[in-house]
């Protein structure tokens, strides 16, 4: 009599990764090409994306017309996770910033798939954490930063610097209009702090529609209020810069000397005393 031995079928181990990267039940990949529009501030809610490739931007629009942009996101974001919540309609508007690959998943998919697999459950408790102190510290940046560092740490933000470690990175170019709505502040302040930042090679947007980041841009976050640079070549290069009179504000914005001095943002690099 030979006995048979049989094996009971392990299950393989969920990598939410993969799951984020492949298409499957409720889960397919779309294409958008520069300028579309992804979803529509008002739109039922139809599932979330996540990013694969390309940068989308958020913005939305109040009662009288004005347009504020939320953020760019990249690859490894998720955004329009509002029907999770409840949400019945899309508080938002998504548009391609450049050509994006994105994964859709139905919001039925997506539930299930956090209920059974903890670890997707905890990577996207963990990105809205993380985006959630984000958005913090936005509001921090707001109240006690000047409107030049403002600018400079989305531009650095916007070039993710820390996670690749490139001395130069290139992001989408993007319109003064659009920089000032994220920054806070007017169009022709923007105009002036992206010349004297050009001018001093913290940046550079003469090739292609590209915008090219330098590290070197931490210097303007790292020096302190009172125009004290970390290095002696930045302080020089602020200080001939700061001697060019800066535009006025905007009437009931206010003005970069008298604002607070803002505690350490998380995120960027801080200045080591």
């Amino acid at each position: 009599m030979v006995k048979q031995i049989t094996t009971a079928k392990t299950k393989p181990d969920f990598n939410p990764k993969a799951f984020l990267s492949t298409i499957g039940k409720g889960r397919e990949m779309v294409s958008f090409q520069k300028k579309e529009t992804i979803f529509a501030q008002g739109d039922s809610r139809d599932g979330l994306f996540f990013v694969q490739t390309g940068k989308v931007q958020l913005s939305v629009v109040s009662e009288a017309g004005r347009e504020a942009t939320l953020g760019i996101l990249g690859e490894g974001d998720f955004f329009g996770e509002g029907g999770l919540a409840g949400q019945p309609l899309r508080m938002s508007s998504a548009t391609a910033l450049t050509d994006c690959v994105l994964l859709h998943i139905e919001r039925r998919t997506m539930v299930h798939a956090m209920s059974l697999e903890p670890k997707l459950s905890a990577m996207f408790v963990r990105y809205l954490l993380k985006r959630n102190i984000r958005y913090q510290d936005d509001l921090v940046d707001q109240l006690f930063n000047s409107s030049e560092k403002r600018l400079a740490r989305v531009l650095l933000l916007m070039a993710q610097f820390g996670k690749e470690g490139l001395p130069e990175i290139s992001v989408p170019r993007l319109s003064q209009e659009t920089l000032a709505e994220m920054v806070g502040t007017t169009r022709s302040r923007v105009s002036f702090f992206m010349n004297r930042f050009r001018k001093l090679g913290f940046i550079n947007y003469r090739v292609g529609n590209n915008l090219h980041v330098h590290s070197s841009l931490l210097n303007v976050l790292l020096h302190d209020d009172d125009g004290i640079a970390t290095t002696p070549s930045a302080k020089n290069q602020t200080a001939r810069a700061k001697r060019v009179a800066e535009p006025p504000p905007e009437p009931g914005e206010t003005p970069d000397k008298d604002r607070a001095r803002r505690p350490p943002l998380l995120g960027l690099p801080q200045r080591r005393n």
